[in-house]
């Protein structure tokens, strides 16, 4: 009697633990944030399969129940991955969901502003009449490929995270303050590692990269296409080539996403050299927290492998 009684008041005395809300995120880097402020109290939840492609997929069944059930959706938002909207509009009244491109803090741009396209140096707004040949519309939601917007975004999703489980506030802040450290380091040396060959042009296959190009000053000499939507035409693969040709070229870059025969075909016999596989949304990595660290030191190393002097 005796022991029952001493385990009746120990197992009312201690704190009820709280429960630890869970999160879902739509792909590899938004993830791996995420996972960094959430550190030991829990893994959110990584719709896009190791892969998939962002733009085109479908949530089985269990997936959308998952969003439904999720405390906390943090995603890039419309502009990037479509199939998750409708998801978000079936669960309950004022559950919440964190689009990081739209969010206070993170800086946009337009498509081409900071590429060597035909539409460099066009606002947003100007750019929105080519948004047809981009299936984004005018913003390029590629945006966790500048550091900074990294930084913003782990203040959001600790702020949001404590929202939502202030219990566990001061280690959401915690985790978030050691992640921005540890981005700010890794942009430190990837800025190192980069600047031999910012002057060294280059031409990828997919328009995704003007947040990488800006933030470290690379020159980027544009694109085969211009988005998701549809192959390049006629006239955009004569008018890459005619880059190539002119010699100031040094690479050009397939996607781990996209057959790289199309790229084979528009540099041959160019001169420009082929260079390995560029993975803009980590498709090809490991998820977790690592995972936004590994996606960035890719493009760097796959960048300067080719095109260094």
């Amino acid at each position: 009697m005796r022991y029952i009684i001493t385990a009746l008041m120990a197992s009312t005395a201690l704190p009820a633990l709280a429960e630890v809300p869970g999160v879902v995120t739509d792909i590899p880097p938004v993830h791996a944030l995420v996972s960094q402020v959430m550190g030991d109290l829990g893994s959110p939840v990584l719709l896009l399969a190791k892969g998939a492609d962002e733009h085109d997929f479908q949530l089985r069944p269990s997936q959308a129940g998952e969003v439904a059930d999720a405390a906390l959706v943090v995603w890039i938002g419309p502009e990037l991955t479509p199939w998750l909207e409708t998801a978000l509009k079936n669960r309950p009244e004022g559950a919440a969901a964190l689009a990081l491109l739209d969010a206070e803090g993170t800086e946009k741009i337009g498509y081409g502003k900071a590429e060597g396209d035909d539409h460099a140096g066009e606002t947003a707004e100007d750019h929105a009449g080519h948004a047809d040949e981009h299936d984004h519309g005018a913003y390029d939601p590629h945006a966790w490929l500048d550091p900074d917007n990294a930084k913003v975004w782990l203040g959001l999703i600790a702020a949001e995270l404590a929202r939502i489980d202030p219990d566990n506030a001061a280690i959401y802040a915690a985790n978030a303050a050691t992640a921005t450290a540890g981005i700010k380091a890794l942009d430190a040396d990837l800025s190192a590692r980069l600047a031999p060959m910012k002057d060294r042009a280059f031409v990828t296959f997919h328009d995704a990269y003007g947040y990488f190009t800006a933030h470290y000053g690379l020159a980027s000499a544009g694109s085969i296409a211009l988005g998701d939507a549809a192959d390049p035409g006629a006239a955009r693969l004569s008018e890459i080539r005619a880059t190539l040709e002119a010699g100031s070229v040094a690479c050009i870059f397939p996607e781990v996403q996209h057959d790289p025969a199309l790229v084979v075909q528009v540099a041959d016999g160019t001169g420009a050299v082929i260079g390995g596989a560029l993975d803009p949304v980590g498709s090809s990595l490991e998820p977790g927290a690592g995972a936004y660290a590994a996606l960035l030191t890719g493009i760097a190393e796959t960048l300067v492998a080719c095109t260094a002097p």
